[in-house]
C-alpha cells in the first residue's frame, strides 16, 4: 500500500471526517423532513387533492430519494465515532450508542419505503385510490418515524452526548444542546412533524463543532481503533 493510500484510509477515521459525514447527514434529513412538511397534508381527507398534485408529489419523491444518501452519511459517522473511541469506550454506552444508531436507520428506511409505495401507487395518482388505504398506511408511516425511528434518534443522541461527555471530547454548552436534544426527541416526538427537525439540527451543530476543533478533538480523543500511538522507543529515536 502506498503513502497516499494510506493518508486517505487514515482521513476517513478523522474527526474531521465524522464533522463531514454528520453535516452531509444533517442537510440530508433536514431537508427531506421540511419537503415532506410543507408537501404532506394532515387531513386525510385531502388525500386524492393531494396525491393528484404533481408538484407536491415530485416533493415528496425528492425527500424519499433523500432518505438512503443521509442513512449512508449517518452510518459513515457512527463508524468514524466508534473508531475514534476505539478502546477507551464504555460498553454499556457503546452498545446502546451503536444499537440505537442502526435502530435509526432501520426505522427511517422502513418508513420511507412505505410511504414510497404509497406515493408510487398509479391509483391514487389518478384519484381513484381508497381514502381508508390512504389514512392507513399514512398512519403506518407515521408511527415508524415518529414512535420509533425518532425516538431511536433521541436515544442515539443522548448515548452520544454521554460518551462526548466521559471522554472529555464534547464541551459543556455541547453536552447542555444534545441532552435537551435528546429529551425532545423521545418525549416531543409525534406532536408535530418539525419536532423531527431537531435531529439534523443537533447533528448539524456537532458537525460544525468538529470540523473547527478537529485538531482539538483529535487530541483530546488519541489514536482511533486501528492506530497506533507511538512507542516509548520510538518516541527517544526522535
Amino acid at each position: 500500500m502506498t503513502r497516499r493510500q494510506r493518508n486517505v484510509r487514515a482521513w476517513f477515521r478523522t474527526p474531521r471526517a465524522a464533522g463531514v459525514a454528520g453535516l452531509l447527514f444533517a442537510v440530508l434529513l433536514g431537508t427531506a423532513v421540511v419537503l415532506v412538511g410543507l408537501s404532506v397534508p394532515a387531513d386525510a381527507s385531502d388525500a386524492e387533492r393531494w396525491l393528484s398534485d404533481s408538484t407536491s408529489r415530485d416533493s415528496v419523491r425528492l425527500a424519499l430519494d433523500l432518505v438512503p444518501f443521509a442513512g449512508i452519511a449517518f452510518l459513515w459517522f457512527v463508524g468514524v465515532i466508534r473508531d475514534r473511541i476505539g478502546r477507551r469506550e464504555d460498553r454499556l454506552f457503546a452498545t446502546v450508542f451503536l444499537g440505537s444508531g442502526l435502530l435509526f436507520v432501520s426505522m427511517l428506511f422502513v418508513a420511507a419505503a412505505v410511504a414510497g409505495g404509497l406515493v408510487a401507487d398509479p391509483q391514487f395518482q389518478t384519484g381513484g385510490g381508497s381514502g381508508a388505504l390512504w389514512e392507513f398506511e399514512r398512519r403506518i408511516t407515521f408511527t415508524l418515524l415518529n414512535v420509533y425511528a425518532i425516538r431511536m434518534g433521541g436515544v442515539f443522541v443522548l448515548s452520544t452526548t454521554t460518551i462526548g461527555k466521559r471522554t472529555g471530547i464534547l464541551p459543556g454548552w455541547l453536552v447542555a444542546v444534545g441532552l435537551v436534544a435528546g429529551l425532545v426527541l423521545l418525549v416531543g416526538s409525534g406532536t408535530s412533524i418539525w419536532v423531527n427537525l431537531v435531529m439534523p439540527v443537533w447533528a448539524l451543530t456537532l458537525s460544525v463543532y468538529i470540523l473547527f476543533h478537529s485538531a482539538e478533538v483529535e487530541r483530546l480523543d488519541g489514536p482511533g481503533e486501528h492506530e497506533t500511538a507511538p512507542s516509548t522507543e520510538q518516541v527517544a529515536a526522535h
